[in-house]
């Protein structure tokens, strides 16, 4: 087994992600590392984290973000309630909460 190292900014990279990939997409990839100049890790890496990603809305992405808000909504309600800058934020988010659930139902019209 090979000796534990800390990188260049002193973190232990000891967690592994693996995926698999065609042939095809793999050679692909290995010709974009050997022309960027970096190890494969950090290219992959620098793409993965730095790079903006688009998201295709569906119901699959709207079940996970109603997922998300109903946590937010869940612990804003636990914070004093009388706070009116809480309040404020509540108020969008239960919206946009409806939105996703009639979306969800079939409906189509927001109120």
């Amino acid at each position: 087994m090979s000796e534990k190292r800390l990188d260049a900014k002193n973190r232990w990279r000891n967690v592994v992600v693996a995926f698999r990939m065609s042939p095809e997409e793999a050679q692909e990839l290995n010709v974009k590392v050997s022309l960027s100049g970096l190890s494969k890790q950090d290219y992959i890496i620098q793409c993965l984290l730095k790079h903006e990603i688009r998201v295709v809305g569906g119901m699959k992405v709207a079940k996970k973000v109603q997922v998300h808000l109903d946590t937010i909504l869940e612990e804003l309600q636990t914070l004093d309630e009388a706070d009116r800058d809480v309040e404020e934020l509540l108020v969008p988010l239960k919206h946009v909460l409806d939105i996703l659930q009639s979306d969800e139902k079939g409906g189509n019209q927001y109120e």
